[in-house]
């Protein structure tokens, strides 16, 4: 054999190893990618993402026209091998896994490639790319890109709604960050017996301490594994979690379960179920009972409620445990996912759900629903108004039973990623004293449990003290707010500074006027200055009235649907039966009402024992049985319209509604 022919030989060697190398890596990047664009079709992810990863990783190095793994076709290929993603389409899609993963800094490297390719194919890549670094706190970038998009996005829709919305977002934030009260918050993530891993969130404390979570911990029977989300429970003792177990409810095959609400007993549970149907997440409320301390079979709830191929999820018990509030994208509601809210009856049935409204719900989503009871306010988590960006929680306060125009709880509460679940133990102090929440503003993918607590400021109180008779200045009046008296000077004014949070009773007195009580609620948590409404004194008048006297006992004030006296209320009440003890002949009727909004048989029946409770108490304080006689009228005696001429609610008609009177019936 000739040199010739032996470089011939080996060169053809060659020829034929490159040939089989390239075609068995062509054969790995065409099984990455089938594979990556099967599991990226079922949302699977994370499966995606990994594939889609080990494609551009066989993929590294390779250019040009003639090596393109992506454009495999079934035309003209041996074996009939489907139609696989495009190289741009696949990077695009691994963008979107990492996305959908809420892994922000995997998606915006991703989409920043896509785009340093041309976008033309993927329009909403710098949508997307904008969102991701805005998750990633580059607030100014975010805001370049989110504009560059709007500059050539021509279409008028929800996206291009969604980027000028989000431009909002980014001045909030700045605004937000700049705040000079930022101080006063404390914000920690909980330890590890909660946050041990995964996604841990919708902490809720239930009877004696108990706090109930969801959780996506490792299952110790399959060790280092991860399982579905699950409900799970831990102790409080000493400021310490401890002693995390499964809450041990009955397990649905191929379901995940989460997002509690326990009663106030303990008695009832309800949680949220949900499962992949068709490519779709479906989650479904149910309710469980307990039986001693073990809960009994989970049932759904009906069908009004869990309607067919909807989602109703995140359930929360309002006080009292009469209503159920929850989110669900159902039909009838504004877009999305809205909140609405149904009655519960004894057995833990729920009616027809109610939608919150325009006043609360969005045509984008609106989910994690909770009440503070102390401080009458819904708080919900929304990504459909201006805020810190992704879904951020809003405050909405309770009157009567309308819902104010919500407001953003603002960092840092909010974060510039998505925080959720919002529980508040705060009592008689502010909403924020004392809260649990749920935020991925320190993890790379999933939500953790993190405690969060506003320190309270003092705030101005001031005001005047004015004659009922002239509306004059009372000077040397005396007013007492929380055990601290000042005397008013010429003009009648006073200030106090005082626990900005807390409601309180301003009792003025002065010669030649009646003493008088008023009840100002707590202000909004933002407020340092307030002033309180102008004190009215009475010249003195004999007591009792003139019999058949009808009048209204101030500040006499009831937590929703209870009827047991608050503390706010003692004060005119003890001055009330001072009085009646100095008076013993005087008979009063007692009478409660209410306004039209509910039953009217169950309204009798608060208003009677309301009436009834207010009775029991001035007897306590050393008044004759005999002197007092409690009614209830419900509804049927309104002094103002409980609705506006056009059939819109009327909020100020309906709070003088519901008030407490007594009328003289003996002198």
């Amino acid at each position: 054999m000739t040199h010739n022919n032996t470089c011939t030989m080996k060169s053809l060697v060659i020829l034929m190893t490159g040939m089989i190398a390239l075609n068995l890596q062509a054969q790995f990047s065409y099984d990455y990618v089938k594979a990556a664009d099967a599991y990226f079709k079922k949302r699977d992810y994370a499966s995606a993402a990994s594939y889609y990863e080990k494609q551009l990783s066989t993929d590294k190095g390779k250019s040009g026209s003639s090596y393109n793994p992506y454009t495999l076709q079934t035309k003209g290929v041996k074996g009939g091998k489907v139609a696989v993603s495009s190289r741009a389409q696949a990077s695009y899609n691994l963008a979107e896994c990492y996305r959908e993963l809420n892994f922000p800094q995997k998606a915006a490297e991703a989409y920043e490639k896509v785009i340093a390719s041309g976008t033309e194919a993927f329009p909403l890549t710098r949508f997307h790319y904008a969102s991701q670094l805005r998750a990633l706190g580059k607030f100014t970038e975010a805001e370049g890109e989110f504009t560059e998009f709007l500059n050539g996005y021509t279409q008028q829709d929800a996206i291009s709604q969604h980027a000028a919305r989000e431009v909002e977002n980014l001045r909030f934030i700045q605004a937000q960050m700049n705040r000079g009260d930022l101080s006063l918050y404390k914000v920690s993530k909980l330890g590890e017996a909660v946050n041990a891993g995964g996604a841990n969130y919708a902490a809720v404390f239930g009877p004696d301490n108990t706090l109930y979570f969801t959780s996506t911990r490792a299952d110790s029977a399959k060790v280092g594994a991860k399982n579905a989300n699950r409900l799970m429970k831990a102790d409080f003792e000493q400021g310490a979690f401890l002693g995390v177990t499964d809450v041990g409810l009955m397990q649905d095959p191929g379901m995940q379960q989460g997002v509690a609400t326990i009663s106030a007993d303990g008695s009832r549970m309800f949680f949220t179920r949900w499962g992949m149907k068709d490519g779709k997440k479906l989650a479904t409320i149910h309710t469980v009972g307990r039986s001693g301390k073990a809960w009994d079979n989970p049932v759904a709830v009906g069908a009004a409620v869990n309607v067919p191929g909807y989602s109703a999820q995140q359930p929360f018990l309002m006080p009292g445990g009469r209503e159920l509030i929850f989110s669900s994208d159902k039909p009838g509601g504004l877009g999305g996912f809205d909140l609405w809210i149904s009655d519960v009856d004894a057995q833990g049935n729920l009616s027809e759900p109610r939608n919150l409204g325009e006043a609360v719900n969005t045509k984008n989503d609106e989910q994690a629903p909770s009440f503070h009871e102390p401080s009458g306010s819904l708080v919900f988590s929304s990504n459909g108004r201006v805020g810190m960006g992704g879904y951020d929680l809003f405050q909405s306060k309770l009157q009567g039973k309308s819902w104010s125009e919500p407001v953003n709880l603002g960092y840092p509460v909010n974060s510039f990623r998505d925080d959720m679940y919002f529980s508040s133990r705060g009592g008689n102090k502010h909403l924020l004293s004392d809260v649990l929440i749920s935020s991925d503003r320190s993890a790379d993918c999933c939500l953790e449990t993190f405690a969060l607590s506003k320190a309270q400021q003092p705030a101005q109180l001031s005001g005047l003290v004015i004659s009922c008779a002239d509306s004059k200045p009372v000077a040397g009046a005396s007013v007492t707010i929380a055990g601290r008296t000042v005397t008013t000077g010429a003009d009648g004014a006073y200030a106090f500074l005082f626990d900005e949070f807390v409601p309180v009773d301003i009792m003025a007195m002065a010669d030649g006027f009646e003493d008088r009580t008023i009840n100002l609620p707590a202000p909004g948590s933002e407020v340092i200055k307030t002033s309180a409404p102008d004190i009215c004194l009475k010249p003195v008048q004999t007591f009792p009235p003139s019999v058949g006297t009808v009048e209204t006992m101030e500040n006499i004030l009831f937590n929703y649907d209870k009827y047991y006296v608050l503390d706010l209320s003692k004060t005119y009440l003890d001055n009330l039966a001072a009085k009646l003890v100095a008076s013993p002949s005087t008979i009063l009727e007692i009478g409660g009402h209410t306004d039209n909004k509910g039953d009217d048989e169950y309204n009798l029946k608060l208003s009677e024992a309301r009436a009834r409770e207010v009775v029991k108490y001035l007897i306590t304080k050393g008044v004759s049985s005999l002197q007092l006689q409690a009614k209830g009228y419900g509804e049927t005696m309104p002094v103002a319209p409980n609705a506006h001429p056009d059939g819109s609610d009327n909020p100020e008609g309906r709070k003088l509604n519901r008030r407490t009177e007594f009328k003289v019936l003996q002198r």
